[in-house]
């Protein structure tokens, strides 16, 4: 019966693209038609029943253990995501959609205990681990292809100049930054606009990197990192920022969030939310996703990031879409830590360097033919808290990628 359910699912899914699939007892079938291609090969029988009830934790967890294989992984998900991009599910499946819609907002029930064990989960892995494949400063996020043959570290210094303008930073500015990571946005604006920042994330690791890199650069003065919960911040601030740190916050929170971040702000004062989002209705997360790389996480619909701002009377003052850069980011991502393997391997084991090609490839392609995107959300209190035209940004990105030359080109 299973057996017969997953061909059926799979002529509903593939219809474009081929699949050829290659079963345990060694036959072989054909979904889709036309280019890209690409070949499975199912290994153990006893997964077919997860492949039907839960696909997308199923078809992971395989090509970690080894039970499913796939000659080509890149090509797997250029053939794949187009293909349940938009699609109903089966009949069969559906009433499996039903239930994690039902428990979605339960899921993403990040209270201060839960946030930071989720946190931890990912970004207390080595550190050595995120040197293999990050750029220089560490971001931990989407770049900015202001150029498209920018390498990645100045994508990585186009994104923190192109958020910092948005920011219109003045010398003396007091920034809060939620979610700093190992702090490189908090050393570009203490570094090159002369802010004063605080930077608060919920990682003992990053905690202790980025305390240290402030001390290294000689900017303790002007850099405060704090192992801290946003919500326990206090002060009120000329500036806040907050780059891939929303995607953890989980829709029971987006009201207690933005009314933080109101009360937070100075009257005159701009806030930029830089986050994962996606097309279409609220939905929920990929479950493998949420077990192996992200717990807790959820990358929101714009209509859900708008719906508390406006019940708090924040003012939009400009949403950019940014759309295929981070398709660019973790092409460059998976093929330097692929150039590494070995090292990865040596850190933990095959089975891991086999789940982060899995989390990296299956990203890239959804940010390029799935429903993934970023949105840059720059809110204020009033009308006037951004200037009233993009004139102060665009016309000049596409030549320079630093602060100096930004603050040239903008005179």
């Amino acid at each position: 019966m299973w057996t017969a359910l997953l061909d059926v699912m799979l002529k509903h899914f593939f219809r474009h693209g081929t699949l050829h699939v290659t079963m345990p007892d060694g036959t072989s079938h054909r979904y889709g038609s036309g280019s890209p291609e690409t070949h499975v090969r199912v290994r153990d029988k006893g997964i077919i029943k997860d492949l039907v009830l839960n696909p997308e934790l199923a078809i992971g967890e395989g090509y970690m253990d080894g039970r499913i294989e796939i000659d080509d992984l890149r090509g797997f998900f250029a053939v794949a995501i187009p293909a349940i991009y938009k699609a109903e599910r089966p009949w069969f499946q559906k009433p499996l959609d039903v239930t994690k819609q039902m428990f979605r907002k339960l899921a993403q029930s990040n209270s201060l205990l839960k946030s930071r064990s989720n946190v931890s989960h990912h970004y207390d892995l080595s550190g050595e681990l995120y040197d293999l494949f990050l750029d220089a400063d560490r971001q931990y996020s989407c770049a900015y292809f202001a150029r498209p043959d920018m390498t990645l570290d100045e994508a990585q210094e186009a994104k923190k100049h192109h958020i910092a303008h948005k920011l219109r930073i003045e010398p003396g500015m007091k920034v809060l930054d939620i979610g700093c990571g190992w702090g490189g946005m908090a050393l570009t604006l203490a570094r090159d606009y002369g802010a004063h920042v605080v930077g608060v994330t919920l990682s003992k690791e990053q905690h202790a990197i980025a305390v240290k890199r402030a001390q290294d650069a000689g900017l303790s003065d002007r850099i405060d990192i704090r192992l801290q919960d946003y919500r326990d911040v206090t002060e009120s601030f000329d500036r806040i920022v907050s780059v891939g740190m929303f995607e953890h916050v989980g829709v029971p929170y987006y009201d207690q969030y933005f009314g933080k971040v109101k009360d937070l702000l100075k009257d005159d004062g701009l806030a930029l939310i830089h986050t994962i989002g996606h097309v279409g209705p609220p939905n929920y997360s990929d479950p493998w996703m949420v077990k192996y790389i992200f717990p807790g996480g959820y990358s929101p619909a714009l209509s859900e990031m708008v719906a508390p701002i406006d019940k708090h009377y924040l003012v939009l003052q400009d949403i950019e879409v940014l759309r295929t850069h981070y398709s660019k980011t973790l092409g460059h991502w998976h093929d330097r830590f692929m150039e590494k393997a070995d090292k990865a391997r040596a850190l933990y084991d095959d089975r891991f360097v086999r789940m982060w090609r899995y989390y990296l490839l299956a990203m890239e392609a959804a940010f390029r033919d799935g429903s993934l995107l970023v949105y840059q959300v720059q809110i204020g209190k009033t009308f006037t808290a951004a200037p009233i035209t993009r004139d102060y940004l665009y016309p000049y990105e596409g030549e320079v990628s630093d602060k100096d030359a930004y603050a040239k080109a903008a005179e």
